[in-house]
């Protein structure tokens, strides 16, 4: 694990970066070293653009980050990489690939699925091997649905490929001419007007399928019963690969870091930014907390948008957010970081135990509460290809850490604990303090409890907890929201803000920019970003 701050890849004091703006203006000022801030800062170095990147963490990625538990390192954000040929190509623009940089593995088993009538799944890399899985679980009508879907959802990928994720500017009337007639013909297919959960219900005849991939709206913090039916494209992108990274999914942020530096951007960490300044035209620097003022004509705000919206920024900030400012927020999370020893249930790398009634587990996170029978995420890090990583706290900065909330009182010490992330929906209501520490712990009794009724029990060495609350404090702004705007219908995902604002000079990339969360799509607003200010400043 690199040391960002004595590194010899970009790592400069914000009085240096000083110094240099007031020479030359011309430096671009990106605030956060999440994944659109390093998207950002890799396409301008690389293009020969003066960089300097701000950020309030120890430790590039954003949310992408690890907590300490036990003397151990465990990811407690995304736990695997997506369409990779993002990363690649981003990587690519710097001189190197993902490849070159980091080890990877695919996952063969995508996710371990559960349910509480006994009956478990494995969606595998393939469409042809979770076809199969499918028909020895569900029967030949199942499986000829799941081939079906899969037919649908990879047209809907292709036609939205290009013309919403990778198109900067996305409108609807737009969308026809850049999918043509086939594009077209996959949208109307998948019903883009409909709820997933309501299409759902017409391609699959068992309630269990309907359910899994319903779940594929938590990908971008949304209700089932109010996302629209586009995001069933989830399920290609992940056909076209998942692989985990040797050492986490710090050692990403860390490797995007160190290309961008090699082209001379500069990584001021620990370095929170006040506001960003203009002269009543647009955009004149930035302040730092510390009150020293950073000169530049060009800033990228790569982090939360309802942070800016509350006025994390400045006024004019906020201001140049227009309507975006009152978006309303996606779904939390509490997540538990544990250190264990897992008897019973065969864990693969992604598991998912499904409550038994998904209405009214929706119903409940809608209402404000946890709900009673959640569905459970458990990522278990140390079952996938690579070799444990039983010491990786030994090679891995402190200041690259988190080192979370207190967890569970359980320590019971053994040499075969391994490393999980444990995880249920919550709402967004950080900020309001809730839910609050006994909800908390009522909640993790109960996930613990379900789990042993799966045939899975944990003996715990070590754990800590990262509720709605703990996200607010990391992430200012957002009531612990962890992937931007609420999706509650066809309109919202056209509705997040894109890259060039209403104040000249200010940008925004990140999750809850345009195209949205997940480290893939929170690189492409990194990149499209980049992208308009080369555009605008020829």
């Amino acid at each position: 694990m690199v040391d960002t701050q004595s590194s010899n890849f970009g790592y400069s004091t914000a009085t240096e970066d000083a110094a240099i703006s007031a020479r030359d203006t011309s430096t671009v000022l990106i605030i956060g070293a999440g994944m659109g801030g390093l998207a950002a800062s890799i396409r301008l170095a690389a293009a020969g653009r003066r960089v300097a990147v701000f950020d309030r963490a120890a430790a590039p990625g954003g949310k992408l980050r690890a907590v300490a538990v036990a003397g151990r390192a465990i990811d407690a954000g995304p736990t695997v990489v997506t369409m990779r040929h993002v990363f690649d190509d981003l990587l690519r623009a710097a001189g190197t690939s993902l490849a070159a940089e980091l080890r990877l593995a695919p996952l063969d088993v995508i996710a371990r699925h559960h349910w509480q009538d006994g009956t478990r799944l494995d969606l595998r890399q393939t469409a042809e091997a979770s076809e199969a899985a499918i028909l020895a679980a569900f029967g030949p009508h199942a499986a000829g649905e799941f081939a079906t879907f899969c037919r649908r959802s990879r047209a809907l990928y292709d036609a939205l490929d290009a013309a919403f994720m990778r198109n900067p500017s996305p409108d609807l009337l737009d969308l026809g001419r850049r999918t043509g007639v086939a594009g077209l013909l996959a949208l109307s297919r998948a019903s883009p007007f409909a709820s997933l959960w309501s299409v759902l219900g017409r391609r699959f005849t068992d309630p269990r399928l309907r359910q899994l991939f319903a779940r594929y709206a938590t990908y971008s913090g949304a209700s089932p019963f109010a996302a629209p039916a586009t995001l069933m494209l989830i399920a290609h992108a992940e056909q076209r690969g998942v692989w985990t990274i040797e050492g986490g999914m710090t050692m990403l942020a860390s490797a995007l870091m160190r290309a961008a530096g090699r082209h001379g951007a500069r990584f001021h960490l620990g370095a929170p930014v006040a506001e960003v300044l203009t002269d009543g035209a647009r955009v004149r620097g930035v302040r730092l907390a510390d009150g020293s003022e950073i000169a530049g004509r060009t800033v990228i705000a790569a982090g939360e948008i309802g942070a800016i919206a509350a006025g994390s920024l400045g006024a004019a900030a906020r201001a140049a957010l227009g309507r975006a400012a009152a978006a309303p927020r996606s779904l939390s999370a509490v997540t538990w970081q544990v250190v264990a020893h897992a008897r019973g249930f065969p864990l693969s790398h992604h598991n998912v135990f499904f409550s038994r009634d998904y209405p009214a587990e929706f119903a409940a996170l809608a209402a404000g509460t946890l709900p009673t029978d959640p569905t459970i995420y458990v990522c278990a890090q140390d079952r996938t290809q690579h070799r444990p990583q039983d010491r990786m706290l030994d090679r891995m900065p402190d200041r690259m850490l988190d080192r979370g909330g207190p967890g569970p009182a359980d320590r019971n010490a053994g040499a075969a604990a391994e490393r999980l992330l444990v995880l249920v929906n919550a709402p967004p209501l950080g900020d309001r303090a809730a839910p609050d520490d006994a909800a908390t712990d009522a909640c993790w009794a109960r996930v613990r409890a379900r789990l042993a009724a799966a045939g899975l029990t944990l003996d715990i060495v070590g754990s800590a907890v990262t509720g709605p609350p703990g996200f607010e404090r990391l992430f200012p702004g957002a009531g612990g929201a962890l992937y931007g705007r609420d999706l509650a219908g066809w309109r919202d995902p056209f509705a997040r803000p894109r890259a060039r604002t209403a104040l000249p000079g200010f940008y925004l990339a990140g999750g809850s920019a345009h195209p949205g969360p997940g480290l893939p799509m929170a690189a492409l607003s990194g990149s499209f970003a980049a992208a308009a200010i080369m555009a605008d400043t020829e």
